[in-house]
C-alpha cells in the first residue's frame, strides 16, 4: 500500500475467541510492570489487559510484542495460545517467533529496492537478494512509546506509538505509527493500526503472532476455514508474480474446514508448509470475517476479521510447525 503525504492509513484486525467462562474480575482491568532493559539501557515495560471472562493479554513495548494471550479451554484451563519464550529477556535477544509489529512493510520487496515519484530507493537485502519485514531492525526491534493504558468499562485498551525517521531502513518520509490493542468482554482481541507520513512511502503493517490454540505441540490438527476462493501466485523467492489463481483443486482450498496437516505434505518440495497469501472474498472494503481456526483437543476456536484485502497463512515451518500466523 502506498501512503501519501495527505493520507491517513487506518487498518484493523480482530481475533474473537470462543471460550469457557471462568471466575474473574467483574470488569476490565489493566496493569503495568517492568520487563528488563535493552542493550542501550532503556527500560522495557509490560502491560496486561484483562476482561471479565477469564481472558488476558500481555504486551511489551519492545517491538509492541504481544507476549501472552491467555485463553481458557473447554475445561476452564487457562493457557497462553501464542508461541513464547520462558523469560522476557529472550525477546530482547531476538526470539525468532515473537508476536511483534512488522513494518514498514511486512513480507518481501523484490531486489530490496523500489521506485517512487521518480526516485529509486535501496533497502536492506536481508532475505537473500530481497528485503523482508522492514529490514535488519524494523519495527519489531525498537522501543515503542506508551500513549495510553486504560480500562474503560468492558474494554481494556493499550495504545503504543513509534516515529520512524526519514531514511530509516532506506524508506522515505517521517512516519508516525500508532498501534492500539483492545481486549473486550466479548473475548475479542483487536489490533488497530494508524499511520501518517510527510512524504509518500510504502507501508504494510501486521503482527507476526504465532497461534497455537492447544498451547503446545504442533498445529497440524488445527482445523482452518478461509473466506478465500483465490490466492496470489509467487515465484521461487516467494515474491508475488501479480497473478491470481483459484484455490479449487489445490492444497490451498480451505473454503471448507480442513486440518492444516491433512494436505501439507503436498506442498513439498517447494515449501515445507503453508506460506501463502489468500485473496479474501469481498475483502478490503469493510471489516469482514476471513478465517476461523479450531483446535479439537482443547476445544478453543478463534475467528479472524480484517479490513485488509488479503491474509497470509504461515504454518511456522522454521519452528517445527508449532504455530500458525495470520
Amino acid at each position: 500500500m502506498l501512503l501519501t503525504k495527505t493520507q491517513l492509513i487506518v487498518s484493523f484486525i480482530g481475533f474473537l475467541f470462543m471460550l469457557a467462562v471462568v471466575p474473574s474480575p467483574s470488569s476490565a482491568s489493566v496493569e503495568e510492570g517492568d520487563c528488563g532493559r535493552t542493550i542501550e539501557g532503556q527500560t522495557v515495560k509490560t502491560f496486561t489487559l484483562r476482561n471479565s471472562k477469564g481472558m488476558s493479554a500481555k504486551i511489551i513495548n519492545y517491538g509492541a510484542i504481544i507476549a501472552e494471550i491467555n485463553v481458557p479451554d473447554q475445561h476452564g484451563m487457562v493457557t497462553n495460545v501464542l508461541l513464547h519464550p520462558n523469560t522476557c529477556e529472550e525477546y530482547l535477544k531476538g526470539f525468532p517467533s515473537s508476536a511483534a509489529v512488522i513494518g514498514r512493510v511486512a513480507n518481501r520487496i523484490a531486489n530490496a529496492s523500489f521506485s517512487l515519484d521518480g526516485q529509486d530507493y535501496k533497502l536492506a537485502a536481508n532475505s537473500g537478494k530481497n528485503h523482508i519485514h522492514g529490514g535488519r531492525k524494523g519495527f519489531a526491534s525498537v522501543l515503542w512509546n506508551k500513549d495510553n493504558l486504560v480500562a474503560q468499562g468492558h474494554e481494556a485498551v493499550l495504545r503504543l506509538s513509534y516515529e520512524s525517521k526519514d531514511g530509516e531502513e532506506g524508506y522515505p518520509g517521517n512516519l508516525k505509527v500508532t498501534v492500539t490493542y483492545t481486549l473486550t468482554d466479548k473475548n475479542e482481541f483487536r489490533i488497530d493500526y494508524q499511520a501518517t507520513t510527510d512524504k509518500a512511502t510504502p507501508i504494510n503493517l501486521t503482527n507476526h503472532a504465532y497461534f497455537n490454540l492447544a498451547g503446545a505441540g504442533d498445529i497440524l490438527d488445527h482445523e482452518l476455514w478461509l473466506a478465500a476462493d483465490h490466492y496470489t501466485l509467487a515465484d521461487d523467492d516467494l515474491i508475488p508474480t501479480g497473478e491470481i489463481a483459484t484455490v479449487k483443486g489445490t492444497p490451498l482450498d480451505f473454503t471448507k474446514p480442513m486440518a492444516l496437516g491433512s494436505r501439507i505434505e503436498q506442498l513439498k518440495p517447494k515449501l515445507s508448509g503453508y506460506d501463502h497469501n489468500f485473496v479474501i472474498n469481498g475483502g478490503g472494503k469493510s471489516l469482514v470475517l476471513c478465517a476461523r481456526v479450531h483446535d479439537p483437543k482443547s476445544g478453543r476456536s478463534m475467528e479472524v476479521r480484517t479490513t485488509q484485502p488479503g491474509i497470509q497463512i504461515y504454518t511456522g515451518n522454521h519452528v517445527g510447525r508449532r504455530g500458525v500466523c495470520f
